[in-house]
This record gives structure tokens, sequence and C-alpha cells, in this order.
């Protein structure tokens, strides 16, 4: 096999669903755009570019809202299913596994390979880091896209604020106003219905050959493994 062709294999998934995304962006943008501008013309205004909306703070605030409840989704879950178990489920530990579990379990200290990665072979401060790092970028990421979701859309509300002739409004009085969170608990409630309906589901059904899933022949109570 190629160098490309290995690359490809070996990093499929990554690509398919980056790929999907660009594709899926670009279509929101088409769209937002055509909505906007259907209201702005339906208002007697001048309607946007592609380029002008794709910096407006209308596209911006429809991109970040999602993201940030996408990463909220991540950030919960990775440090959630830490502690919380759910019988029969791959997407939870094993039922004596609650916790961060033991240094032996985790490969980590005396107990790294050379494989390890290199933090992983340290203790102190770049250790605890290291073994928490996965939720702790999506926890920078959620709060990232959120404090974005919220400017972008203090000023997507604002322009409409003033296209209706009333005063605008601060970013506090934005923040706490039913708008935002009208917005905001949407996504949020959309993506914690989703994690609830997986973890449970996959104790019943089965997806042969993903990891998502158990193996087809696994008893509904076994915890904790993967096809």
């Amino acid at each position: 096999m190629s160098a490309t062709g290995r690359f490809l294999r070996n990093n499929g998934l990554t690509l398919a669903f980056g790929t999907a995304f660009l594709l899926a962006l670009a279509g929101q943008a088409a769209a937002g755009q055509a909505d906007l501008n259907n209201q702005l013309t339906a208002a007697g205004l001048q309607p946007l570019g592609l380029a002008r909306y794709l910096t407006s703070s209308q596209f911006a605030v429809d991109v970040t809202e999602n993201w940030q409840s996408e990463y909220l989704q991540f950030f919960l879950y990775i440090f959630g299913t830490v502690w919380l178990l759910q019988r029969g489920s791959p997407e939870s530990k094993e039922l004596d596994k609650a916790g961060t579990e033991s240094q032996r379990e985790q490969k980590i200290g005396p107990h790294a390979t050379d494989a390890s990665p290199a933090w992983a072979r340290t203790g102190g401060l770049r250790l605890a880091l290291f073994s928490r790092s996965l939720g702790l970028i999506m926890a920078l990421f959620f709060l990232g896209s959120w404090t974005s979701q919220s400017i972008t859309g203090w000023s997507a509300y604002n322009a409409e604020q003033l296209r209706d002739l009333q005063a605008p409004v601060t970013w506090g009085q934005y923040v706490t106003s039913a708008d935002f969170w009208n917005r905001t608990l949407q996504n949020w409630q959309s993506e914690l219905l989703a994690v609830a309906s997986m973890a449970i589901l996959s104790v019943y059904l089965r997806q042969r050959g993903s990891p998502e899933s158990k193996p087809v022949g696994a008893a509904h109570t076994s915890t904790g493994i993967e096809g």
C-alpha cells in the first residue's frame, strides 16, 4: 500500500467526518444567506452578498450556538463516565470500575510502558494535566464557543432591534434574555437526549462491526465491552 493509501486508511474516520462537516457548513452558509436575504427583502432592505454574510453576526451565531452544545455534550460525557455507569452499555465502564482507576490500570507513572506518552511516565502537574487533557480541552472549546455565541448573538439581536426601530441592549441584558436562553437550551436538550438514548439503546440493540456497539452475540447485561 502506498503512503497516501496508508494515510487515508489510518485517518479515514477524521477525514470523512471533516469533509462532511465542511460540506454541511457550506450548505448552511448558502441556505442561511438565502433565508436572511428573504427577510431583508421583505423588510425593504438591501440583501447581503455571500462574502458579507459569511462575516456577519447572523452567520456566526448560527454556527457557534451548535458548536457550543456539541462540546458541552462531549465535556459532560467524558467527565460523567468517569463515575456514572449504565449496566449493559458499551458506553459505560464495567460496573466495578467507577472512578479514576489505579495507576496500574491507567498505565501511568511506574506502570507506564516504553510506548506510553512522555507525560504519562512523569508525575506532578504534567501528569495531572495530561490525564485530564481530553475533558479539559472540550471544556475550553465549550466555553470559547459559548462566549462566541453570546457575543455574535448579541450583535445579531441588536441588528434586529435597530431594524425594528427599538433600542439595542447590553451584552449582560442579552445573555439573561429569553432569546439567548431559548436558542441555547434548544441545543442543549437535544444533545443530552442523544447521549441518554445512545447509552440505553446500546444495551439492547447492536451494530455489527461498530466500536460503539457490543458484539452482536453479547448478553444484554454485558457492560463496558465493544464490538
